[in-house]
């Protein structure tokens, strides 16, 4: 009869405070036990964007209710969790606070073994979760922080080929937004706005085509759309919607182009791999004319295409737990009580410093 390993995960690094009971057979095989997160998202909305003060006193409320209610519903109690798992970074440093501190004490009291999960890994390993992906294979990761074209060699082995050099592109979503009058979050408004409009109506500008590197650009393409909203105003609903599409249209352009490159160099150097994957992960990898976009380019280029549930690549604890037992299962040792929660920390420990990659300095 297999073995199982079940790990209680914490997810705190922003505005989802999230608790969730995974386990993993010793074949791999994983099972969802509990999945349990509250959004934050009408304390932060009118303010247009996260307030890290109200943030951080809000994970300290919830958080244990939450842990509470996610065991609850996998029927276990904290004596028949195996380990913890808790976000460490990167992120906001409040919040992160609450997250290990709470899985260290819990830690602590049981003594059961701790495991200091960075975010982004969790992010990179879902696909493994959820369809069982072996490596290697390549991920891009966009978030509100983070655009990321990643090589994932296997659990801890992470290579950056490309990553933003100014703003993320969830973050350029959110300022467009914000410029054009619509609600926080930002890749919601925009998408919505962008199904009633004209693509074709705003040339704008797609940073970075052509070249062989494989890094991102997204500020110059949001100065443009300031630009091409106040040549025309005041705007009205139809220009807002044609901007939206403009730029959605731009966004797919420029991903095509660079990861099309992305995908090209991974054929180059894994040759022998039969069926290689692109996975995307972060929140926002839920806008369906991106997906649909490398649905194509992967498609075109013989890849296998793999974007997890939506509520898999925001914020949340299954990921977190689920590196948690990768973790465990590859033989790392587990971290002592004394690790500090990093705002900055990058996957790729050897990248060039740049923005958009983790390191402190830059743009996590």
């Amino acid at each position: 009869m297999a073995s199982v390993l079940r790990i209680l995960g914490i997810e705190t690094s922003c505005d989802e405070t999230a608790a969730a009971i995974v386990e993993r057979r010793d074949d791999g095989t994983p099972r969802v036990c509990s999945d349990v997160v509250l959004s934050q998202l009408d304390e932060h909305s009118a303010y247009g964007g996260v307030v890290p003060e109200i943030a951080a006193r809000a994970h300290v409320e919830a958080l244990d209710t939450l842990i509470d209610e996610a065991l609850k519903r996998a029927n276990v109690s904290l004596s028949d969790v195996d380990a913890i798992a808790a976000t460490s970074g990167p992120g906001l440093i409040g919040g992160l606070l609450v997250g290990l501190m709470t899985g260290k004490a819990i830690s602590r009291a049981t003594g059961k073994p701790l495991y200091a999960i960075n975010h982004l890994e969790g992010h990179a390993l879902t696909a493994r979760l959820t369809d069982g992906l072996t490596f290697p294979y390549l991920m891009l990761l966009v978030s509100g922080g983070h655009t990321q074209l990643i090589l994932v060699r296997g659990v801890g082995e992470y290579e950056r080929w490309g990553t933003t050099i100014d703003d993320a592109l969830g973050e350029a979503f959110d300022k467009t937004a914000k410029l054009l009058g619509l609600p926080y979050p930002g890749g919601p408004a925009v998408e919505a706005a962008a199904k009633n409009g004209n693509p074709d109506r705003f040339d704008l500008p797609r940073p970075l085509v052509g070249e062989t590197r494989l890094d991102f650009s997204f500020s110059g393409l949001k100065t443009a759309v300031r630009q091409a909203a106040t040549a025309i105003a005041p705007v009205t609903e139809q220009d807002i919607a044609d901007i939206c599409a403009s730029f959605q249209k731009a966004i797919s352009r420029t991903l095509k182009d660079r990861i099309g490159r992305g995908l090209q160099r991974f054929k180059t150097e894994f040759p022998k791999t039969e069926k290689p994957s692109l996975v995307v992960a972060g929140g926002v990898a839920a806008n369906l004319e991106l997906r649909r976009t490398l649905q194509e380019l992967c498609d075109a280029s013989g890849f296998r295409f793999i974007a997890p549930p939506s509520r898999l690549c925001t914020d949340n604890a299954v990921m977190i737990a689920w590196a948690g037992l990768e973790r465990m299962a590859a033989g790392a040792a587990p971290d002592d009580l004394d690790v500090q929660p990093r705002s900055r920390w990058p996957l790729d420990q050897k990248a060039e410093t740049l923005l958009g990659h983790g390191k402190r300095g830059a743009k996590a």
